[in-house]
């Protein structure tokens, strides 16, 4: 029989005396119980509060088996206190998935089973998200809240990640409500080396995790009131968040990978833009026209008539043969690409994949020019339109995902 994994949920407190008696026991006695394939734990780790949090917790360890806790000698934030959480279970209860959870009922305890229902689906990252459909906030919050939360949200998800993927799969990167899975991602991660140690903690490990290529998946939840105790978030909070959004991308390696994609796009623009006009008015390119003459009736296949596509064919592979060099040794540097033997057929399959690029600016100019009339203005119309609408999205693809993809 496998042995069973053990998740473990981990639970700050900081004057949390009339809502940890009624988590453990809700915990214990009603979620725990339900849950099969996993050893579960809980981990409290109190702020040492001044209302006996921590004595309510040791006198419920008595009862229960799996219940855990640290007291930290002095409160330094909720970052902090997960941090020490999470070495904790992962070194000393051999966690292999660990579950951030609030300890006054505003995260609802029956979302821990559908936390790790996703888990066992195969993805490593499961967020609570209270923008997903069927997700809410409070009905009783006033606008103020509701602004800054939902408002404030968008923009730090903005900030953090757009415009990639995980700007559209992360709606609610101020979470609180995640499970993670151990092996291969928390393991990875250097949680002494965390520069917050405050709310701004969930958008680094967030941000980690991201970096990590953590499959990620979102499931609705309603937040709850609060109904003792006192928030976790103070007046600071927001500046913090935009100050670790800001600081976070801007240290971000893939933000920066697509800065110098877009560099190196636009000189390959400049030298595509020369080579076309330089082309087009060649003997050479007549000549290559003149062969397809006998399609000159049928519209679709007059293309392969004119020079300026051909033009911009040829334009094209000089520009990709531009790019490839400067991204190689620019953009998509690293240890592993760095290799001269994997050079040659890294540029083979670059302009394989690249093929695309081409057809779509010979088809683009070639169709621009004999509808609009084979002029310089309509033959860097066409080019634009092509590179920015087709080829920027296709080659940014291609590069990430085929020609420098990293192994894994």
């Amino acid at each position: 029989m496998d042995k069973k994994k053990t998740a473990v949920v981990v639970i700050p407190t900081y004057n949390e005396a009339e809502n940890i008696k009624k988590m453990i026991d809700c915990l214990f006695s009603d979620i725990f119980n339900k849950i099969d394939n996993y050893k579960m734990m809980l981990l409290i780790v109190d702020g040492n509060s001044n209302d006996k949090t921590a004595d309510i917790v040791k006198d419920k360890m008595k009862k229960f088996e799996n219940l855990h806790l640290i007291v930290e000698e002095k409160k330094e934030g909720i970052g902090a206190a997960y941090v020490k959480g999470f070495n904790h279970a992962v070194k000393s209860l051999k966690a292999d998935v660990l579950i951030e959870f609030d300890g006054d009922f505003q995260h609802p305890p029956e979302l821990i089973i559908k936390l790790l229902d996703e888990i066992d689906k195969g993805y490593d990252y499961v967020i609570g998200s209270r923008n997903a459909k069927g997700g809410a906030y409070p009905s009783h919050w006033g606008f103020k809240r509701h602004f800054f939360s939902r408002f404030g949200g968008f923009v730090a998800r903005f900030i953090l990640f757009f415009p990639f993927s995980p700007f559209f799969k992360i709606t609610d990167p101020t979470t609180g409500l995640k499970a993670t899975r151990v092996e291969n991602f928390f393991d990875k991660l250097k949680l002494d080396k965390l520069k917050y140690k405050g709310f701004a903690y969930k958008l680094e490990l967030m941000h980690k995790m991201v970096e990590l290529d953590a499959k990620v998946k979102q499931i609705p939840f309603k937040f709850g009131l609060r109904s003792y105790g006192d928030s976790k978030i103070d007046a600071q909070t927001p500046k913090e968040i935009l100050k670790a959004v800001f600081r976070l991308r801007f240290n971000d390696k893939k933000s920066w990978r697509f800065v110098k994609f877009g560099t190196i796009g636009f000189l390959g623009y400049l030298v595509n833009s020369f080579f076309l006009e330089f082309l087009s008015g060649t003997l050479a390119m007549e000549k290559i026209a003149s062969l397809f003459v006998i399609l000159k009736d049928v519209f679709f296949l007059k293309v392969f008539t004119n020079r300026s596509a051909w033009a911009a064919g040829f334009a094209t592979e000089i520009s990709i043969i531009h790019n490839f060099t400067l991204n190689n040794i620019w953009t998509f540097r690293s240890k592993e690409h760095k290799a001269s033997s994997k050079i040659f057929s890294r540029f083979l399959k670059f302009n394989f994949t690249a093929i695309g690029a081409i057809i779509i600016q010979f088809l683009a100019v070639g169709f621009g020019t004999l509808i609009f009339g084979n002029t310089l203005l309509i033959r860097q119309a066409s080019l634009i339109f092509a590179i920015v609408f087709i080829n920027i999205p296709y080659n940014w693809i291609m590069y990430n995902r085929v020609i420098w993809k990293k192994k894994k």
